[in-house]
C-alpha cells in the first residue's frame, strides 16, 4: 500500500472509532476511552483540569496540577498582552488560572517600536558587508551596539515569565499568543493548554561572519522555554511560524536572514515535563532538550531533563523533534509527517537516553527511513515498534545499514513506567491527526 493510501486508511479507521465513541459516551469519556490519557473526568472546566496520574514524566512525584486550586479572585480572563503579563505578575506563586481569549500579540506595534535611536539596518548591512568587513572577526562598532540595544528592548517587551502553580488555557477554538516567548523559568507546577503559538520573529538578528565558512544570521526567542523548571504539562497547543514561514524571510550576504529560533526548548536542568497532543508544524529547529555539550551544562543537566512526548503531530519540520542531550526522554504514539525539507526527527546527543517507541512516520518516497535518526554523539537508544508508511520498521537497523559512518547502538538503559494507554502505532495517524492541537480539548 503506498504512503497516501496507507495514511488515508489509518485516518479513516481511527476517525470512525473516535466518532462512534463520541456519539456513545461523550467528550471527556471519548478521550479516556480512545486514548486513555489526558482529559480529566473530575472537571469539565479546562482551567481546573490536572494531569492524570501516570501520564508521563510530569506526573512523577507531586504531579502537575497548575493553578487548578485557584480562588475566584485568581482566575483572570485576558485579551491583550498587557493584561496577560499583569495577570502573570499578580499574587506571586499563589494558584492562578489565566484564560486567554482570542489572539494576543506581543509585537502589535511592529519591530520599529523596539529600535534604539540611530539604529539603521541599511547602514548595518553596509558596515558589515563581508566585502568590507571580511569573515575573520565578529562584528563590532556603533551599528552593532545599536542593534544589541534594540534587541534588548525587544527582549524586555516580548518575554512573559510564568510563576509556579499557574494554568494558562485558551478559551474556545481560536485562542493564541503571537510575537512572544513564554518563559517557564526556575518554577514548579505549570500547565499550558489550548493555545496557538506563532513563533516570535527576532527583529534584530546578529550577523556573525565567523559562523561557518560564509557566516550566518543568528536569532533568539522560542515560543516557549522550560528553563530549570519542574512539573510542566504542555497539552493541546499548536506551534507554527504562522504568517512568517522561513520561506518568506529575505536573504542578505547570501544567507537567509534567520528570524526564528525554536518552538520549544527544555533546558538548564528542567525536569518532569509532559508534552501531549500538541501540533508542531512548518518549522526548522523545533524542540531542543539540553542546549550544550559543555562541561558546565553537563553539571546542570546530567540526571535531569526527564521528558515525555506523546500523541503529538510533527508535520512539515526540518529537524529536532526533538534533539536530545543528557535527558531520559520517552517519545511514544507521535505522528511524524515529512516533506522534501526533512532532515531528521530524533537527534541523538551527548549522554541522551532516548526511548522512541510505538510512533508512526509518514515519509514521501524521496525520504529514506534511515534519516529519522541522527547521531551527534555516542548514546544508545531504544527504538521499538515504530511504523513507517504503515510498515513496522527497525529504525536503528535501517539507519546503520544506510549510514554506517554514524552507527547507533541499541538500548537506552531504562524502561518508561509513566505511560497511560499506548495506542497501536498503525492507528496513531488517525487518532493524533484528529485530536492533536489547539481548539480540540473538551
Amino acid at each position: 500500500m503506498n504512503t497516501q493510501k496507507w495514511h488515508a486508511h489509518a485516518t479513516e479507521l481511527s476517525t470512525t472509532v473516535a466518532r462512534r465513541a463520541a456519539a456513545l459516551i461523550g467528550c471527556t469519556a471519548l478521550v479516556l476511552a480512545v486514548t486513555g490519557t489526558t482529559a480529566q473526568a473530575q472537571s469539565r472546566e479546562p482551567g481546573r483540569q490536572t494531569l492524570a496520574a501516570g501520564d508521563g514524566w510530569a506526573s512523577y512525584g507531586t504531579g502537575t496540577t497548575g493553578g487548578s486550586a485557584a480562588k475566584a479572585a485568581q482566575v483572570h480572563t485576558v485579551t491583550t498582552w498587557a493584561e496577560f503579563r499583569a495577570a502573570l505578575a499578580a499574587d506571586g506563586s499563589a494558584p492562578k488560572i489565566i484564560k486567554v481569549k482570542g489572539t494576543i500579540d506581543a509585537n502589535a506595534d511592529g519591530c520599529d517600536s523596539f529600535a534604539a535611536p540611530g539604529y539603521d539596518f541599511d547602514r548595518y548591512l553596509a558596515d558589515y558587508d563581508p566585502a568590507v568587513w571580511g569573515y575573520d572577526q565578529v562584528v563590532s562598532g556603533e551599528q552593532e551596539d545599536l542593534r544589541a540595544a534594540s534587541a534588548a528592548n525587544q527582549d524586555i517587551a516580548m518575554k512573559a515569565y510564568v510563576p509556579s502553580n499557574t494554568t494558562i488555557v485558551g478559551i474556545g477554538r481560536d485562542a493564541g499568543i503571537k510575537g512572544a516567548s513564554l518563559q517557564i523559568k526556575d518554577v514548579d507546577n505549570v500547565i499550558v493548554r489550548n493555545l496557538a503559538f506563532e513563533s516570535p520573529l527576532d527583529c534584530f538578528p546578529q550577523w556573525d561572519p565567523t559562523d561557518g565558512d560564509t557566516g550566518n544570521w543568528n536569532s533568539e526567542y522560542d515560543s516557549a522555554v522550560v528553563y530549570g523548571a519542574t512539573h510542566v504539562w504542555l497539552d493541546h497547543n499548536t506551534f507554527t511560524d504562522g504568517d512568517h514561514p522561513d520561506s518568506s524571510l529575505p536573504t542578505y550576504y547570501g544567507r537567509i536572514y534567520e528570524q526564528h529560533d525554536g518552538e520549544l526548548d527544555i533546558v538548564k536542568g528542567a525536569d518532569y515535563v509532559t508534552a501531549s497532543w500538541n501540533v508542531f508544524a512548518d518549522h526548522d529547529k523545533t524542540i531542543l532538550i539540553g542546549n550544550s555539550d559543555s562541561a558546565a551544562t553537563a553539571a546542570v543537566d546530567r540526571g535531569h531533563l526527564k521528558v515525555t512526548l506523546h500523541h503529538n503531530l510533527f508535520t512539515g519540520l526540518v529537524e529536532r523533534a526533538p534533539r536530545v542531550r543528557f535527558g531520559q526522554v520517552d517519545s511514544y504514539n507521535n505522528h511524524f509527517v515529512a516533506d522534501a525539507t526533512y532532515a531528521y526527527s530524533f537527534g541523538i546527543g551527548m549522554e541522551s537516553q532516548l526511548v522512541a517507541e510505538h510512533n508512526a512516520f509518514t515519509l514521501p518516497d524521496s525520504v529514506s527511513a534511515a534519516k529519522i535518526l541522527k547521531k551527534w554523539k555516542e548514546s544508545p537508544l531504544t527504538a521499538a515498534d515504530n511504523y513507517v508508511n504503515g510498515v513496522r520498521t527497525d529504525l536503528i537497523a535501517v539507519h546503520n545499514a544506510e549510514i554506517p559512518a554514524e552507527t547507533l547502538q541499541s538500548g537506552a538503559g531504562w524502561t518508561p513506567a509513566l505511560r497511560t494507554r499506548v495506542d497501536p502505532p498503525r492507528a496513531v495517524p488517525g487518532i493524533v491527526d484528529h485530536r492533536a492541537g489547539a481548539g480540540k480539548i473538551c
